[in-house]
């Protein structure tokens, strides 16, 4: 796995990450649920109902709660999960298509992020209709005042780009029907389009955290995709006013890390933990004894204490902004 071929892929996912949130008026802030959409960053095994992409098989999960391979593309928790814990909201979060999925579930935390998906799955009319339904449970097990205020007070994360500008663009059939920049622009139509769909569905309060303008030079194109989505989100803050937007870093972290990786206590910052090319792959013994001891779990996602640090980092230079 190559340094530079990593650092190219997680700014492209760094800066498409979209963390919207909904709060009350008051000043030490609480989120009751938090809602996760977007790829594999925040995916906790939505892609296992999938034809492609899963990783609902060791070792993938080996330092996960039970040592199961929950479809996270991890060791162990991923960000979504972090981010909940810190909150004290609940210590995982389950996949909305999780078989078992449970009424307290509906009530705390569940995510509709899909490994290997992009944004094209957010305009399509399945991924909507698994809100509705969502939204249509949470009433029938909560009424529907608390159901309403539960969705009110609630934190949104949303990871898109990623995959639209690695997969579908620069190695898919996109580049047939777009140049980059009116891809990038219709990138961010869908995005912002999306978000007005969640908005009408009950989310009236609500704070938008974007990922900050990176330090990308040697990514123009990344850089042309963070810029539009910039102004097409303070255009979505015009038309409510009750918005508030701060951006949202997680390259600058991460970037640290693979760039001292040895100040953070990691030992390889080049290769991932487990075998494969891109994914561990299935059943393979060829992994490495210690997790913690790596930045990448795979040839893509970081390890769980690579996470825990990024996430650590991101909220302490962010919750302050919540008040």
């Amino acid at each position: 796995m190559a340094s530079a071929t990593l650092f190219i892929l997680f700014i492209l996912q760094a800066c498409a990450c979209l963390f919207f949130y909904t709060t009350g008026a008051q000043a030490n802030i609480t989120f009751s649920t938090i809602f996760s959409f977007g790829d594999s960053i925040l995916d906790t095994g939505m892609n296992n109902n999938l034809p492609s992409g899963r990783c609902n098989y060791p070792p993938y999960g080996r330092d996960f709660l039970g040592k199961v391979a929950t479809g996270r593309f991890c060791n162990g928790k991923i960000p979504t999960d972090l981010i909940v814990e810190a909150l004290g909201i609940k210590d995982i979060v389950p996949a909305y298509l999780k078989p078992d999925l449970q009424s307290k579930d509906l009530l705390t935390s569940v995510g509709f992020a899909s490994g290997g998906s992009g944004i094209d799955l957010l305009t399509s009319s399945t991924l909507l209709q698994y809100v509705k339904d969502y939204i249509a449970k949470l009433t029938e097990v909560a009424g529907e005042e608390k159901a309403k205020a539960n969705i009110a007070n609630s934190l949104v994360l949303m990871s898109v780009g990623k995959n639209d500008i690695g997969v579908s663009y620069t190695g898919g059939a996109r580049k047939l029907q777009y140049t980059f920049p009116a891809y990038c622009a219709q990138l961010v139509t869908w995005s912002t389009t999306f978000l007005e769909q969640l908005y009408a569905l009950g989310a009236q309060r609500f704070s938008v955290l974007i990922a900050r303008s990176c330090s990308m030079t040697t990514n123009v194109g990344a850089q042309m995709y963070n810029n539009l989505l910039k102004a097409g989100i303070a255009s979505l803050q015009s038309k409510h006013s009750d918005a508030k937007l701060v951006f949202f870093d997680i390259f600058t972290p991460l970037d640290s890390i693979t760039s001292n990786p040895q100040q953070f206590g990691f030992q390889n910052a080049n290769l991932g933990c487990c075998g494969g090319v891109v994914s561990c792959l299935p059943f393979t013994t060829l992994v490495c004894p210690e997790a913690s001891t790596y930045v990448f779990w795979d040839s893509l996602h970081p390890t769980e204490r690579t996470y825990r640090i990024v996430v650590s980092d991101v909220l302490k230079k962010t919750l302050s902004g919540f008040s």
